[in-house]
Order: structure tokens, then sequence, then C-alpha cells
């Protein structure tokens, strides 16, 4: 799902880290924010997932806020900032799969209180002897 870009800003910052001379005088790291809780294609559900998917990046007026800064142009970190927020857009379109609870087999529960009793043994042949002769 593509961001709906009436919603989305970007400034441009100035970046440490890779850009040689230019890093003091080029803007090329990106701030974007993207307006989620006025996404009209985002359900209430929707919303809930995101907002347990972007955890601190999203603030508690439904704005994503996300900033890239590795890449040596602007464009490269636009391009990233983007990615980042598609991805995160798609993943909380996603549902997840109800889980249905389940028994454990009568087999397994043997197989299980079978290992725990050989357990028992081998230790209990560890220990020392007792003295009964107080």
């Amino acid at each position: 799902m593509r961001p709906l870009l009436h919603l989305m800003e970007e400034r441009f910052i100035r970046a440490s880290g890779p850009g040689g001379q230019n890093v003091n005088k080029v803007s090329t790291a990106v701030q974007l924010t993207y307006k989620a809780a006025e996404d009209p294609r985002l359900t209430p559900a929707d919303r809930q997932r995101l907002a347990r998917q972007a955890g601190h990046l999203i603030d508690h007026a439904g704005t994503v806020h996300i900033e890239a800064r590795t890449q040596r142009t602007q464009s490269a970190n636009r391009r990233e900032a983007r990615e980042r927020l598609q991805a995160l857009l798609e993943a909380c379109r996603h549902v997840p799969k109800a889980r249905t609870p389940t028994r454990p087999s009568l087999g397994s529960k043997r197989r299980r209180l079978d290992s725990k009793t050989r357990r028992g043994q081998t230790k209990q042949l560890r220990r020392a002897p007792r003295s009964d002769d107080g």
C-alpha cells in the first residue's frame, strides 16, 4: 500500500556521517512524517497494528516519524525513508492468523511423563546410599 502524498511531509536536515566535505554544507538527511490517523484507507484495526509495530516511531496523535540519514545523497535518503514507511504500512495491513488452541495428545503426555520418570531414576542412582542405622 502506497502512502497518500498529501498526508506525507518531508524535511531535509544536515546529517553527520558519510558525505565528505558536503556533510557540513548539504542537507541530505530526511525527516519524513506521515499522518496515519488521517489516512482513510486504514481501518481502526490497521491503526492499532501500526501503533504496535511502529513502536517509538509513532506519536499519540497517530503521526509516523521516520528519519533516514545513512545515504550520501538526499534522493537516496528520501527513497529509503519512503520504502521504510511503505513496508510499515504493508505490515500493518497484514492480519495475523488467529491461533486455534490445541491440547497435547495422550501419547505426548505419556512420553513426557516417561522421560521425567527416567530422569528421576538417573538422579536417584547418583545419590549416595542412605544409612538407616540411627
